[in-house]
């Protein structure tokens, strides 16, 4: 897809809950509309953000945390959509992001893993990701290859 113009940079709030996560992509996804993303596009933004926004939902804010603040900056550059995401929850193990290994699904279904796909979705599909901890707020940024000029 040939993209000309650029969108401008767009901010969303939403607050930690049930539907943060749907409410943040709907926004998010609906900001995007000018570029006429394509189905693959806007799939690959939907999962990854889906990804980390559960990621923040399920253990950034816990639900002993659950009204916390959450993030999310949209710029539009000519080599795809670079998004940070902010939030003022737990931070991560160690200061970093899990490694984000393909999980072994060659087993019987009864020994699937139920989760642990996340980072790994995250870091095949985004590029540039990067996570620091900075005055008790949590920064994710990356970068997705979608809309290039």
């Amino acid at each position: 897809m040939t993209q000309t113009t650029f969108l401008p940079a767009f901010h969303i709030s939403v607050v930690s809950g049930q539907l943060a996560v749907r409410q943040a992509l709907a926004q998010l996804l609906d900001g995007l509309k000018p570029l006429a993303l394509d189905v693959e596009e806007a799939g690959t933004v939907e999962l990854v953000m889906a990804e980390a926004l559960n990621n923040i939902v399920e253990h950034a804010y816990p639900e002993t945390d659950a009204d916390g603040p959450i993030s999310i900056t949209c710029a539009h550059q000519k080599d795809g959509l670079h998004l940070t995401v902010v939030d003022s929850g737990r931070a991560m193990p160690d200061g970093q992001t899990p490694v984000g290994t393909a999980a072994d699904i060659d087993v019987d279904l009864c020994d699937m893993p139920e989760g642990g796909f996340g980072w790994f979705l995250i870091k095949d599909l985004a590029k540039d990701v990067t996570y620091k901890r900075h005055n008790a707020q949590n920064q994710l940024r990356l970068r997705l290859a979608v809309a290039l000029a």
